[in-house]
Order: C-alpha cells, then sequence, then structure tokens
C-alpha cells in the first residue's frame, strides 16, 4: 500500500515488556524511527504504572526489576510508585533515543501481502516485517457477570479505576478477588469504610518463606504451559500464593482478611450467598484481574480453539511473524525484559532468512 510508512519492525506499547524490546533492537542495530517504531497510546511514559493508584508507594511494590542497561536506583520508598517508574521510563526513553511516538491507538494488525503486515493506527498505517506486541493487561479489566448485577443500586468499580481508600470512606463495601489487589485495597479501605467483606471464588494461599529462583521458575513454567497449549494464560501470581507478610497477618489477625466464599448473587441493595446469608453493600469493588490486550491482533486469525495465542518463547505459532511479550509467562517485569531480548533475537533470524543481512550484519 502506497500510502503505509515502511520499517522493519513495529513494537506497539512502551511499558516494561516494549521499552526492553527497543532497548535490544537498538543495541543490536536496529536504528529508532527508521529500522523500527514503538507506538503507546498512553498520554506518557509508563506503561501501566503510571495510571497506579498514589496510595500505591514505591515501597510497597514487589518484585519491579530494573530495564536492560539503566538500573532503577535511589527511588524514595514513600513516592506513589506511579510517578517512580514513570519518570524512571521517560530517562530511560531519553538516554537511548527510542523515540516513542504517543499518543497513538493501534487499531488492527492486518496481512499487507508480500510478507508485510499493515498495522492500522490513529496516525496512519504502518507497513512492517516484524511485530512485537506489548499491550499487556491493563486495557482489559476482567469484570464478572453475577445474577442480578444489572438491579445494583450502589456503586460497582474495578482495580484499574481505583484512587485510593478515601472514595470508601463510611461505606459498606464488598472486595472480590483472590490477588494482590484485592488484600492490598482491603487494608486501605478497612479504617475509612464504614464494613469490608472479601470474598473469593477459592480459598485463598498464603505463601510462607522467599520465593526464591526455583519457586520462580516452576511458577512461570506453569503458566507457559498453558500458552503452548494456546489457552489463555493466567498470572504469575496465580500460581505463586500471596506472600505472607507483616501487613497480611495484620490483615488476618484483624479480620480483615477474613475471607468468604463467593456469593451467589447480587441483589438492589447487596449480595446473597447460596445458604441465604445477605449484606448490604454501597459499594462492589471488582478486584478481578485483567485479560490480555490483544484484539487488534483479531485480523490476524492468531487465537486457538481454546481461546488464547499458542505461544512458543515469545512467537506466535500461528505468524512467526509477530512476537507477544509481556504475554503470560512474561507478564513480570522479569519476564518482560527477558522476552524483549529473547523477540529480538528471534526476530533477527527471521529477517536475515527474508534477506534482510543489512540489519543483521
Amino acid at each position: 500500500m502506497n500510502h503505509a510508512r515502511e520499517t522493519e519492525v513495529v513494537v506497539i506499547g512502551a511499558g516494561q515488556a516494549g521499552l526492553s524490546a527497543a532497548y535490544h533492537l537498538r543495541r543490536t542495530g536496529f536504528e529508532p524511527g527508521r529500522d523500527f517504531v514503538v507506538l503507546d497510546h498512553s498520554p506518557g511514559p509508563g506503561g501501566a504504572w503510571q495510571f497506579r493508584w498514589p496510595s500505591l508507594t514505591y515501597g510497597k511494590v514487589h518484585g519491579m526489576h530494573s530495564l536492560p542497561g539503566m538500573e532503577l536506583t535511589g527511588a524514595d520508598p514513600g513516592r506513589p510508585s506511579a510517578e517512580v517508574v514513570a519518570g524512571y521510563f521517560a530517562a530511560y526513553e531519553r538516554r537511548f533515543e527510542l523515540r516513542v511516538r504517543r499518543p497513538v491507538d493501534v487499531r488492527a494488525v492486518r496481512e499487507g501481502g508480500d510478507g508485510q503486515l499493515l498495522v492500522e493506527t490513529s496516525d496512519g498505517v504502518w507497513s512492517t516485517r516484524a511485530l512485537i506486541n506489548a499491550t499487556g493487561t491493563w486495557d482489559r479489566p476482567f469484570w464478572p457477570r453475577y445474577p442480578g448485577q444489572e438491579t445494583f443500586r450502589g456503586r460497582q468499580s474495578h482495580t484499574a479505576r481505583y484512587s485510593g481508600p478515601q472514595e470508601f470512606a463510611g461505606q459498606r463495601v464488598v472486595v472480590v478477588g483472590g490477588g494482590a489487589s484485592a488484600t492490598q485495597h482491603l487494608l486501605e479501605i478497612a479504617p475509612y469504610a464504614a464494613a469490608t467483606i472479601w470474598v473469593t471464588r477459592r480459598p485463598p494461599v498464603f505463601r510462607e518463606g522467599p520465593f526464591d529462583e526455583d519457586a520462580g521458575r516452576s511458577a512461570v513454567a506453569l503458566v507457559e504451559e498453558r500458552v503452548r497449549q494456546g489457552l489463555p494464560p493466567k498470572s504469575v501470581v496465580s500460581v505463586t500464593g500471596l506472600p505472607l507478610n507483616d501487613a497480611i497477618r495484620a490483615g488476618l489477625e484483624s479480620g480483615v482478611l477474613d475471607r468468604r466464599p463467593m456469593f451467589e448473587r447480587i441483589t438492589p441493595d447487596g449480595v446473597v450467598w447460596a445458604d441465604g446469608r445477605r449484606a448490604d453493600a454501597d459499594v462492589i469493588l471488582w478486584a478481578t484481574g485483567f485479560r490480555a490486550a490483544v484484539d487488534h491482533l483479531a485480523p490476524l486469525r492468531l487465537r486457538e480453539p481454546g481461546g488464547g495465542i499458542r505461544v512458543e518463547g515469545t512467537r506466535a505459532v500461528a505468524d512467526p511473524r509477530v512476537h507477544l511479550v509481556g504475554y503470560g509467562p512474561s507478564a513480570s517485569t522479569v519476564g518482560a525484559n527477558r522476552a524483549g531480548r529473547t523477540a529480538v533475537r528471534d526476530i533477527r533470524r527471521l529477517l536475515a532468512g527474508a534477506g534482510a543481512e543489512r540489519l543483521v550484519a
């Protein structure tokens, strides 16, 4: 298509995974703006971190790993993580001259013919030989459906909209979800709310002791097996359990983290369990996680019958031109760094096979 701008690689997303991929592209000889382009729909640097709630300070963040080639050091643990990480990512983009284009919304990726992919965006169309998709999950919050949900007269919210505990002052709050966000919300909200109730589908699993390298590899392997089978990925956290730290212990002892089983239905005034128990509520806060934001890849028909995209390493099995980083087993910050390197290595091989000796010398 003569109106499409041409480049060798398009990177979609400038969070941890996208910046890692861009770094490895540049390090191995690809020139930003000419040989590859990074498209990001967010208003500024920081990936999903820039949208985290202010009370999530940097000291509360678990497992934040530095990007390759530039350490994150000296951060004030009392500062909001959104500020710390956004500032760090901005400095990283400047240092390596990654020339991220934003805000750019990617609307669809299609077959372009002659081995090319067409990336349709709010800022025009790019024609590319390879694609690194690093769109994460933040833009697809998961809202479960329960009978009676539409009748609820109170407010329903999600972790993606959480701005801090003050918004729940004096209210009766039901927090739904068994992950780290749910426990963080409960511990913050409880001092402000009139009452809190924690409900989960399965009993939470708390992990004692250090989470060592062997445990990490085992957890990643479980998630990796799902994506190899073409199933929707689960988060790494879903198979690691919740760390039993001092704050969690205090919440368990005080009763704030006294978990109840999932309710059966929602009423105009609250929730009802299968055994007839009821609880009035002003707010239902869904801390129910996120799903991979990959709808723009739908024209490529990458999804398997199981509902996910089958991936080996970072490569989509159905189309070797497409790599997914920050997806499934690489959704953690350290995993995203490794995935960026892996994707670039494989793309160099792909382009070399297509006659791109100029870029892989």
